[in-house]
């Protein structure tokens, strides 16, 4: 089968060998096991970490998200047969998902929207996963409740951001405020359903309490955590909750003491890493996830197409996402 590759961790993304094209061995499915046939992937940040932090004694296949149609099932399979289509987000103990063919435990799998192609359902199951734990498993919000409590969303164009904002506007009654630093995303959150957006590369007190909040009950950090926490901590209301996804250097919980504030921290793959007895959770969430989309209460939060699945159109994707300027998700579509 066809599949991207790296050899060498921490090349520069512009060098060909960063990420190259290897023929490898068709997988054979063990008993919890779908054998999948990609049609789409998209890129996420943990996509571009793994091959620049990782050191490989092998080729390693990079890659979570994935939208395709089964082709077999393992021996203990009960959810789901050939000719399914599936989309998901895949395990970070096993090959990605830039494969003609990839293997993933039926647990972590929904059933791909009836209403989207196979990018646009490529683009959700990592970043939903991650925005739905945090919000309804972590942070322990209640779907229809939150009203007179807000939740300020640091980055919320991203890929994570643009569907917690939805999810947040649409199943709750936070009052939601995004942050985004340029116009062009500043839309993009407005058009996922936040009630307000505020500039990030801003001082964010002031801003929030133009709004006329003096506190955020609930934040969110989804990006560059270390820069924006004492911000943070300011603006969070005493008895808040705080909550990031991201990879500081360093993160002291002391100055959260003050405030009572508590700490989550959500991390989308521990589930299916150490096969926690909850695992099918993730099932559960992605087939919610796709009947809220054919259902018109949840959109696609593709940013950009691609292009199909090679080598060249994934370096560049995994630029656009080292540039820290995506809008959204980046998927790829064939081979």
């Amino acid at each position: 089968m066809k599949s991207i590759v790296y050899t060498q961790n921490g090349l520069p993304i512009d060098q060909p060998d960063s990420l190259h094209e290897m023929e490898l061995p068709d997988p054979m499915p063990g008993p919890r096991d779908l054998l999948v046939r990609v049609h789409a992937v998209s890129v996420n940040p943990v996509d571009t970490k793994i091959r620049k932090g990782v050191a490989v004694t092998e080729a390693r296949v990079v890659g979570w998200d994935a939208a395709g149609i089964v082709e077999a099932v393992g021996a203990e399979v009960t959810g789901f047969q050939p000719g399914d289509e599936v989309f998901y987000a895949g395990s970070l103990t096993r090959p990605g998902s830039y494969s003609e063919l990839h293997l993933v435990d039926e647990r972590i799998v929904g059933h791909k929207p009836k209403t989207l192609d196979f990018a646009d359902a490529a683009a959700l199951p990592l970043t939903s996963l991650t925005a739905w734990e945090l919000l309804f498993d972590r942070l322990k919000v209640v779907e229809g409740a939150g009203q007179g409590r807000t939740l300020l969303v640091i980055g919320a164009s991203g890929g994570v951001g643009s569907i917690l904002t939805q999810l947040a506007a649409k199943l709750t009654g936070l009052t939601v405020i995004g942050t985004a630093s340029r116009n062009e995303t500043q839309q993009w959150v407005r058009a996922a359903g936040a009630h307000h957006v505020i500039d990030h590369a801003k001082p964010m007190k002031a801003q929030l309490q133009a709004l006329g909040f003096e506190y955020a009950d609930i934040v969110i950090s989804l990006t560059h955590t270390d820069q924006h926490y004492a911000d943070i901590v300011d603006m969070l209301a005493p008895q808040g909750q705080f909550a990031l996804i991201d990879d500081p250097a360093t993160l002291d919980a002391m100055p959260l003491k003050r405030k009572s504030i508590s700490l989550h921290w959500e991390l989308m793959f521990t589930r299916s890493m150490f096969e926690t007895p909850d695992m099918d959770r993730q099932r559960e969430i992605l087939d919610r996830v796709a009947a809220l989309v054919d259902a018109g209460e949840l959109r696609t939060t593709v940013g950009e197409r691609i292009g199909r699945i090679d080598a060249a159109n994934l370096r560049r994707a995994h630029a656009i996402i080292e540039s820290g300027k995506a809008r959204g998700k980046l998927v790829l579509e064939g081979f």
